[in-house]
Order: structure tokens, then C-alpha cells, then sequence
């Protein structure tokens, strides 16, 4: 009995969208069209087992299909909205503070691609801190089991719609 695994959908904003469509685009066309053309000159060069600009071409190729492949996934699954209500609910696109073991702990909800280009720590809606919190309001508690196995109890104490 084979079980299929679908990927679930990421929330994204219409500008990250926008963004990651347009580096897409660019990849599968001009970025492939350009590393053929790099893979062809250093094949030119000769003896293909001691050519470093011929590997580090191919190098280079296989990351950038293992980001398209990347993007494709993520695009093909995104819920694409505008920001979320700031009515103090936890979902994907917030920026969430909360209270744990008596700290606070500020992150954006969601994919770290939305907040590409800012120094802002990203967790997932699909982490287990991420999951347990998803649509809790501001003075809930959640907990969620961390990897070493142990209960994590957390306060949400904010959160705000992202601004990018």
C-alpha cells in the first residue's frame, strides 16, 4: 500500500509571491541558458577529469535546479493573501511574541521567504511551536512536544501582521 504525501500549502504574501515567481522565471530561463553556456566552454577546455571550472560549472547547475525545484514546489502549494487582520489571532504572516520558559520570543509566522532580506527569526506554521499556536489569541496558552520529547508550554503574548 503506497501513501501519497501531498505538500501542504505555505502562506505567502502577493510581493513574496511576486518576488519568488520573477527569481523562477529567471532561473529556468536565462540562469539555465547561461550555466549551459559556461558547462559548454569548460568542456571545450579539455580532459574533463581535472577541470575545476567544468565542475564547479556543474556544481553550480545542480544548486540552481535544486532551487527551481524548490520554488516550484513552493509556488505550486502557497496560499497567496494579503496580510492578515490585525485582530491578535496567531496565523501565518504575524509576527508572534510569546512567552516561554518566562522569556519572550518574537518571530514571524510563516515561510522564511517572506521575510527574505530582514533578520527576522521564522518559524514555520508547520513547526511544532508554529502548529500549536496557529489561531490562538493574544493570553492563550499552548504546548507542543519538543524534539528531546519534553512538554513546552507558551503564552502567546502578541501578534501583529507582518510589515515587510
Amino acid at each position: 500500500m503506497s501513501e501519497t504525501v501531498t505538500p501542504t500549502a505555505s502562506y505567502l504574501t502577493q510581493e513574496a509571491f511576486d518576488r519568488l515567481k520573477t527569481e523562477l522565471d529567471q532561473l529556468s530561463g536565462q540562469g539555465r541558458t547561461e550555466i549551459a553556456k559556461k558547462i559548454e566552454a569548460a568542456r571545450e577546455e579539455g580532459d574533463l577529469k581535472e577541470n575545476g571550472g567544468y565542475h564547479a560549472a556543474k556544481e553550480e547547475q545542480g544548486k540552481m535546479e535544486a532551487r527551481i525545484r524548490q520554488l516550484t514546489q513552493l509556488l505550486e502549494n502557497a496560499k497567496v493573501g494579503a496580510r492578515p487582520a490585525d485582530d491578535g489571532i496567531v496565523e501565518p504572516g504575524m509576527v508572534v511574541t510569546v512567552d516561554m520558559f518566562g522569556d519572550d520570543l518574537t518571530f514571524l509566522l510563516g515561510s522564511r521567504e517572506i521575510a527574505e532580506g530582514s533578520d527576522v527569526e521564522v518559524y514555520s506554521e508547520k513547526s511544532p511551536l508554529g502548529a500549536a499556536i496557529n489561531g490562538k489569541k493574544i493570553g492563550d496558552t499552548a504546548s507542543y512536544e519538543a524534539p528531546n520529547g519534553k512538554k513546552i508550554e507558551v503564552t502567546v503574548k502578541a501578534a501583529t501582521p507582518y510589515a515587510g
